[in-house]
C-alpha cells in the first residue's frame, strides 16, 4: 500500500508515521493491509498543499492509495488576523488535495476540529449537528471540510479536540512544565471538551481509512471535563505537587473566543468500525507513563 502523509512534521503526522512504522498503537495492532506500506511524508517546506500545481504533481508522482491530511494552520489566535493563511492552509489546501485525490482514485482522510461548532451546547455534538463556527479558524476548517466532501468521492472527515501527543507542543506538556516550575497556577474551568490522545486518534484514522464508510466522524477521548479538571488530573497522575486553581475565561483575554462547550459524541465510530477511544483519564495515564519512561 502506498500512503501519503501531509503535515508529517506536526504532532499528529509524526504520531501517524510512528504507528504505521511500528504496526501498532497503544490500543492494539493496526490492519494487516498497512504492513510494509510505502509511506511518503511531506510538510509545508517540501510541498505546500495551498498550491494546486504542487499538489497535483505530488500525487501524480507518488500515486498514493490513501492520503492522510494532517496539515493545517492550527494557531487559533493567529487565524483571527491572518485570514489568507487560514484560508490557504485550512480550506484551499484540503480542497486541492481532494481534487487531486479524485483524479487518481485515492482515499482522503482529512482531520478537522470541534471549532466548527458554535461551542454553546449542553450535550455532546453529533456528526449531524449544525455547524456554526465563531472563529476564523473554525470557519476556515469548516470550509475545508466542505471542499473535501464536495470534491473527493472517497473522503473521510475526522473531527477531534484537545489533542496531545508525544511530539510537538501541547497542553499536557505545558502543564507538566509549569507543574515542575511553579507551586501554584490558574486554569480556566468554564470551557468543557474531550482530551484526546493522538495515539488513540491515529488508531481510528487507520481503521476508518480501510472502509468505504465515507463521510464525517467524531473521534475524541471518551468523557468530558474542563481544562481545570484536565490540569488537576495531569498533576495528580504525574505526581506533581503544583496546586491548580480554577478561574474564568475572562481572566485570559485572547483574540479568538474559545468554545464554552464543544464535547463531541463519537456516534459514527459506534455505528461503523467501533468506538475504541479510551476514557480520557485512562489515555492520559498511559501517555504520562510513556513520557516518564522516556
Amino acid at each position: 500500500m502506498r500512503i501519503l502523509v501531509t503535515g508529517a512534521k506536526g504532532q499528529l503526522g509524526r504520531e501517524l508515521v510512528h504507528v504505521l512504522n511500528t504496526a501498532a498503537s497503544d490500543i492494539g495492532s493496526i490492519g494487516m493491509a498497512y504492513l510494509n506500506a510505502e509511506i511518503t511524508e511531506t510538510d509545508i517546506d517540501e510541498a505546500d498543499i495551498g498550491n494546486a500545481d504542487v499538489v497535483n504533481t505530488l500525487l501524480q508522482v507518488e500515486q498514493p492509495e490513501i492520503i492522510f491530511n494532517c496539515a493545517a494552520m492550527t494557531n487559533v489566535d493567529g487565524c483571527e488576523t491572518d485570514y489568507q493563511g487560514a484560508m490557504r492552509g485550512n480550506a484551499m489546501g484540503p480542497g486541492n488535495l481532494a481534487v487531486a485525490a479524485e483524479k487518481i482514485g485515492a482515499k482522503l482522510v482529512h482531520i478537522s476540529t470541534d471549532y466548527v461548532f458554535p461551542g454553546d451546547g449542553t450535550v455532546p455534538y453529533c456528526e449531524w449537528d449544525t455547524c456554526n463556527p465563531k472563529t476564523v479558524y473554525g470557519k476556515s476548517k469548516l470550509l475545508g471540510e466542505q471542499y473535501v466532501l464536495q470534491r473527493c468521492s472517497q473522503s473521510f472527515i475526522v473531527r477531534t479536540a484537545w489533542l496531545y501527543g508525544a511530539w510537538g507542543n501541547n497542553f499536557v506538556k505545558t502543564m507538566l512544565k509549569l507543574g515542575k516550575e511553579q507551586s501554584e497556577i490558574k486554569v480556566v474551568d468554564d470551557q468543557r471538551g474531550n482530551p484526546t490522545n493522538a495515539n488513540d486518534l491515529v488508531h481510528h484514522m487507520l481503521k476508518i481509512a480501510l472502509t468505504k464508510n465515507y463521510g464525517i466522524y467524531h473521534c475524541s477521548g471518551e468523557g468530558e471535563c474542563s481544562w481545570y479538571d484536565f490540569s488537576v488530573k495531569i498533576m495528580e497522575l504525574a505526581g506533581l505537587s503544583c496546586k491548580v486553581n480554577p478561574c474564568t475565561s475572562a481572566e485570559f483575554l485572547r483574540p479568538a473566543p474559545r468554545p464554552k462547550f464543544s464535547s463531541l459524541d463519537n456516534l459514527m465510530l459506534k455505528t461503523t468500525v467501533g468506538n475504541e477511544m479510551r476514557p480520557w483519564q485512562d489515555a492520559l495515564k498511559n501517555y504520562l507513563e510513556k513520557v516518564t519512561e522516556n
